[in-house]
């Protein structure tokens, strides 16, 4: 990928688990509030280790993205820890303070909600500098904006069949997440990889 690909791959990446970490501490808070104060100073101190982690992996990316395509492709397994970090840490939240059905659907719903936000605003970024490229390449920037279309769909379908299932457990629902997360990559990457190929066609 030329460098600019490269950043937008990177770009997208880290912006959609951001995305998700914000999701996931807004419908935890929310539910926080409504908790018994017993388990509620226990829910609070873990929603405090979530914006930690999710604040350490946002000054992470803001110095990448200042210093370019070959420290991301360093940096990228060390955020990608972070972002483990932060999932581990969500379990430990429903394995303690957060048991209730309820709470794992609704902060599912909120991540699957940043997912298909995330796939949306990789799709327009790709679209708008595919457009910035002679249009000689015209057909392969459609091909690679409707496959990661047709992606988006199918990752939203599985993810909507299990919202309204409603009772599935947090391994269940944070495997379809994961793998909805990896299908984004794959489509993201392959996608400007598409541009940098016309890039070296030019």
């Amino acid at each position: 990928m030329s460098e600019q690909s490269s950043m937008h791959f990177y770009l997208n990446w880290a912006k959609e688990r951001i995305d998700e970490m914000d999701a996931a501490l807004a419908s935890f808070e929310v539910k926080a509030g409504e908790a018994r104060a017993d388990s509620k100073v226990k829910a609070e101190q873990i929603i405090a280790d979530l914006k930690k982690r999710r604040d350490e992996f946002q000054a992470q990316l803001k110095t990448q993205a200042e210093a370019g395509e070959a420290a991301w492709a360093r940096s990228r397994t060390e955020l990608e820890k972070q972002w483990n970090g932060f999932e581990a840490q969500m379990k430990v939240y429903f394995e303690s303070a957060g048991k209730q059905l309820e709470q794992q659907q609704a902060t599912f719903k909120d991540i699957a909600a940043a997912q298909a936000k995330a796939w949306r605003e990789a799709a327009d970024k790709f679209r708008e500098a595919a457009g910035k490229v002679a249009a000689t390449h015209t057909g392969d920037f459609d091909a690679a904006l409707k496959q990661m279309k047709s992606d988006a769909s199918e990752a939203e379908a599985r993810l909507q069949k299990l919202k309204q299932a409603g009772s599935e457990s947090w391994t269940v629902l944070s495997a379809a997440l994961a793998e909805s997360r990896k299908a984004f990559d794959q489509a993201n990457q392959a996608a400007w990889k598409a541009l940098k190929g016309s890039d070296a066609k030019s």
